[in-house]
């Protein structure tokens, strides 16, 4: 049975695991991320390789990055959160490995990872959401992962949806993770919470007194517990999602739209807002087949699997 690595580089930390042909992982290793070094970050999958060989015969190596990779899927054009700009990363690690490697957008890698094993598998087209700080994505179309002309499509959460809205981290103003991310969420509790707002007094108390201190993770757990405020802010998130999907899937028309990242561990909370939203503004609802909305089953490890799989073809 043929065995690859997948790694999947982040901001705070890299993830190694060799996996087998059924999307299986056999041994798994992380280092955190040296993402202000480009030369220590490729020092690190190095490293991360060499023990993962160690037990393992392997053939190949996949490298999910999240930035922007170029068509040939080798050179990092340029990545928000790690040092790179225009590294011909696929040849500093080959060099040092001594095995072929692909290098993938993160994002891309783990909406492969969901359609070849997760929650994707039944279908021959995709839509990966990540809904994390950010918004990111990833599209799988008849049976083939794409990438646009130039290898960084798919850039779903820097859609424009409010022209002149909130600026966004890549310095446009009204991109929907702006509106659609685990950030948004944080902010505007936050922002409810400081300004005086009476519902949103039982998730402060949550949080010691201190709007800071509200984050996803205790929102989804007040909402657990029936708190309405913060019931009413998971489901206007969904609203933002299943609005923003309903758009994408006037273009693309997916067979399933899988939903990931941290926030999506609210479940229900989130996905059946996003769903409601979703065929309120479903472009010819009633006369059309409608898609699902899935939840990710490979959780934070769909990025590695996606690109040991990868790396295997």
């Amino acid at each position: 049975m043929s065995l690859t690595v997948g790694i999947d580089i982040g901001g705070t930390k890299i993830l190694g695991g060799v996996v087998d042909e059924d999307g299986t992982i056999l041994a798994e290793h992380r280092v955190e991320s040296p993402a202000t070094d480009a030369a220590r970050i490729v020092a690190a999958v190095h490293d991360l390789v060499t023990r993962l060989r160690q037990d393992h015969d392997v053939t190949a190596v996949g490298v999910g990055a999240a930035g922007y990779i170029d068509k040939s899927r080798s050179v990092v054009l340029f990545a928000p959160n790690v040092a790179w700009r225009d590294v011909p990363l696929r040849s500093q690690v080959e060099d040092l490995v001594g095995l072929p490697v692909v290098v993938e957008n993160d994002a891309n890698a783990a909406a492969w990872g969901e359609f070849r094993f997760g929650a994707g598998h039944d279908v021959d087209d995709l839509m990966l959401v990540t809904v994390g700080t950010g918004v990111g994505g990833g599209l799988v179309l008849d049976d083939e992962l794409h990438r646009g002309a130039f290898g960084i499509g798919a850039e779903i959460g820097h859609m424009r949806v409010v022209p002149g809205g909130r600026l966004c981290g890549c310095g446009n103003k009204g991109c929907w993770e702006q509106y659609a991310s685990g950030s948004a969420l944080v902010r505007e509790a936050r922002d409810a919470a400081r300004g005086g707002s009476l519902l949103a007094g039982a998730v402060l108390d949550r949080a010691g007194g201190d709007a800071d201190a509200i984050t996803g993770p205790l929102l989804t757990e007040a909402a657990r517990d029936g708190d309405p405020f913060a019931l009413e802010q998971l489901a206007e998130l969904g609203r933002w999602l299943g609005e923003g999907i309903a758009s994408l899937t006037a273009v693309l028309d997916p067979a399933v739209v899988v939903v990931g990242g941290g926030v999506s561990e609210a479940d229900a909370l989130l996905l059946d807002p996003t769903r409601a939203a979703f065929r309120a503004q479903l472009t010819g609802r009633g006369h059309r087949p409608e898609l699902e909305i899935r939840k990710a089953r490979l959780g934070n490890r769909a990025g590695l699997i996606g690109a040991a799989d990868l790396a295997r073809r």
